[in-house]
């Protein structure tokens, strides 16, 4: 068994609706305890100062006041295209894209905080500046965060299936998931999804067919496989064990 969402207090009851506090909600992770290596805590002590962004709090360690909404602009000092990943891992795929795309902006959202320090160390390595990393939960990144229709892209790659049917109530992509996606979005941005698990792959299709704010952005049952996603650990990891990789694109609809 996982060990208990630390944020959440345990004696107050999940409730789902979408009105609720998110620390009564049902989250899609499980902060696990853990200490960060020595390195790790090097460049979080190093590099947190120009990469993470300094966030308020709601009380929970990984929570988002409201009204603490960036501007883009002024954290990058520019106004260039944004592209944000939630559940950025070790930050290899993100790393990468901020490096092979210059004239975008990226933004790393991830609740292990060993992770951010690897993506912090890998992309001072490799001299990337255009890369900021977010210690967050990301439906609150989603809702008071980042500006309504300021990001060109948002990724979900590889997020935790929770694969057993009791767990399944915790994944991200459920119908709450396309509103907040959807606030974020330009028009005409685009949200890529990617999995190795088939049931869950099935139920982000059908939560994004009842999305009234998007439209696939692709043909036939799945979207061809994102060019501009580097091979992780996690989809070497489910090729390896013979599941097929899901992806699927979605365009932000204009607003009316």
């Amino acid at each position: 068994m996982p060990d208990p969402e630390p944020d959440a207090d345990p004696t107050v009851p999940a409730d789902d609706a979408p009105d609720a506090p998110f620390r009564k909600r049902t989250v899609s992770f499980v902060r696990r305890s853990g200490r960060m290596t020595e390195a790790q805590e090097r460049a979080w002590s190093d590099l947190a100062p120009f990469y993470a962004l300094p966030l308020e709090r709601d009380g929970a360690t990984t929570s988002v006041r409201a009204g603490s909404e960036i501007d883009p602009a002024s954290v990058f000092g520019r106004a260039a295209p944004l592209v944000v990943e939630i559940g950025s891992g070790q930050g290899h795929a993100i790393v990468h894209a901020a490096a092979a795309r210059p004239d975008g902006d990226f933004i790393a959202v991830e609740v292990f905080k060993a992770g951010l320090a690897r993506t912090m160390l890998d992309a001072e390595r490799a001299g990337v500046r255009n890369l900021r990393v977010v210690e967050a939960n990301a439906p609150e990144v989603l809702e008071h965060l980042l500006p309504e229709a300021s990001v060109d892209e948002l990724w979900v790659f590889f997020p935790d299936p929770w694969h057993k049917h009791k767990h399944t109530k915790r994944r991200l992509i459920a119908p709450p998931f396309p509103a907040l996606a959807a606030r974020v979005l330009r028009d005409g941005g685009v949200l890529r999804l990617a999995t190795d698990w088939e049931d869950y792959a099935l139920q982000m299709r059908d939560v994004m067919a009842d999305a009234a704010d998007f439209e696939p952005a692709f043909d036939g049952d799945w979207a061809p496989r994102y060019p501009g996603r580097v091979v992780t650990a996690f989809e070497r990891k489910g090729a390896a064990k013979g599941r097929a990789i899901r992806d699927l694109s979605y365009r932000r609809k204009a607003r009316s």
